[in-house]
């Protein structure tokens, strides 16, 4: 049912459009900017995020709403379009060869590409920021561009016109034929108006050998640079985990866990930690999995929607498993596992963002918008977590955080 917006509306002076949207904030920011600025030096990593969230906050109280609206409306899918058309070009690549500057006209001799076209298309990747305009015609790259040369990285580009962009841009016409309730069936999302097909999103994937190799680079490049919580200071394993273990069950099963990146990483930073490590995924996975060097790791064909075969393991873990599926398709995921369980032993850890009340990062926000779109599911606050763990029989014992918009771990066990 469609909705009518006849709301009465204050008039609002229209020259607030090309003033600056809060000037006031301006002397706090540059303070703040100073300061933080200065303590990049004492850790590195987390100060360069605080400064890079202030900076982009000097930004928006600095810019003019007609500004934001056009950044909105124009810049934001052209360079989306201009990145990938060098992508496919092989431009990075070319630029990339070595430090030295080139023209359009060489860039166009190397790329193939009709040369006013592409000089066309080099004045917007250096007008954004992408690559640098050092003279008229004339390039070096970014480190941003550099990166792009490596698969991996440069995967997320297509992989989202493949099977995201249209579901995302299509949702708005979505919500207004639904009557602008959140959808709750994965195969009657945005995704279908936009892609025009009745799959679910995993299916949809199948449908073209390529879309998983992208998909699943894509998700490896989001990873990087990260605190992870086999960290040191994260999560205490050795307390947590590895004290009181049954060596005669499993320590860790990894459930979901593709080709076992998450197991590997563990094995990796706590080669001390004893017991077995499972990596649980549909078949075909699987099949991919065993390809890779295991690193101790036994590597099982399972589906989490059926009877978990493994009983009384240490720890059950998921690595935004659970994102992927409305509530109701999540009770009965950790209904499996706690079924599972041994009573005062076991524990279900879940890797996942948890939003919280206030100052939310734009990276979960955003995720959590495409989830909506194209999943039907979510990204959730601390009570939403809280009301899904229960409705399986589990409790939350602790929510581990390391920072603002990194994915926090989950500790459950038996209510």
């Amino acid at each position: 049912m469609a909705i009518e917006n006849n709301h009465n509306v204050a008039p609002v002076d229209e020259t607030i459009a090309v003033k600056a949207n809060d000037i006031d904030q301006v002397p706090h920011l540059l303070e703040e900017i100073a300061k933080q600025g200065k303590a990049l030096t004492q850790d590195g990593a987390q100060n360069r995020r605080r400064l890079l969230e202030t900076v982009r906050s000097l930004s928006y109280v600095l810019e003019t709403p007609r500004e934001a609206i056009i950044r909105y409306c124009w810049s934001q899918p052209t360079i989306f379009a201009a990145i990938e058309l060098g992508i496919n070009l092989g431009l990075f690549k070319v630029l990339s060869k070595d430090d030295k500057p080139k023209t359009a006209a060489e860039l166009a001799e190397a790329t193939g590409a009709e040369p006013v076209f592409l000089s066309r298309v080099l004045k917007h990747l250096g007008a954004m920021g992408a690559i640098y305009e050092i003279g008229p015609d004339t390039y070096k790259p970014s480190n941003f561009a550099k990166t792009l040369t490596i698969q991996k990285y440069a995967d997320g580009f297509p992989c989202m016109t493949d099977c995201i962009n249209a579901a995302v841009l299509a949702f708005p016409q979505w919500l207004k034929k639904n009557g602008y309730q959140a959808p709750s069936d994965g195969k009657n999302t945005a995704l279908k108006l936009g892609f025009n097909t009745d799959l679910h999103f995993f299916e949809f994937l199948a449908t073209n050998p390529v879309y998983p190799v992208r998909f699943m680079n894509h998700m490896s490049a989001y990873h990087q640079g990260r605190p992870s919580w086999m960290d040191p200071g994260f999560y205490p394993v050795q307390e947590r985990l590895s004290a009181g273990l049954d060596t005669s069950a499993p320590l860790l099963v990894d459930v979901g866990g593709s080709t076992g990146h998450d197991l590997k990483e563990f094995h990796r930073k706590h080669p001390e930690a004893q017991g077995k490590l499972i990596l649980q995924d549909l078949p075909e996975v699987i099949e991919n999995a065993k390809l890779v060097d295991s690193d101790g790791i036994e590597a099982m064909a399972h589906d989490f929607f059926k009877e978990q075969p493994i009983k009384g393991a240490r720890a059950y873990y998921m690595h935004s498993v659970l994102h992927d599926w409305p509530d109701n398709k999540c009770k009965e995921i950790l209904t499996n596992l706690a079924q599972a369980m041994k009573p005062g032993y076991s524990k279900v850890l879940i890797n996942e963002n948890v939003i919280p009340d206030m100052d939310a990062d734009w990276q979960t926000t955003s995720l959590d918008f495409i989830m909506m779109s194209v999943f039907a599911s979510k990204e959730r606050t601390e009570r939403q977590w809280h009301a899904l763990v229960e409705s399986a029989g589990l409790k939350i014992v602790k929510i581990f955080t390391a920072e603002k918009g990194v994915e926090s771990l989950i500790e459950c066990e038996l209510a």
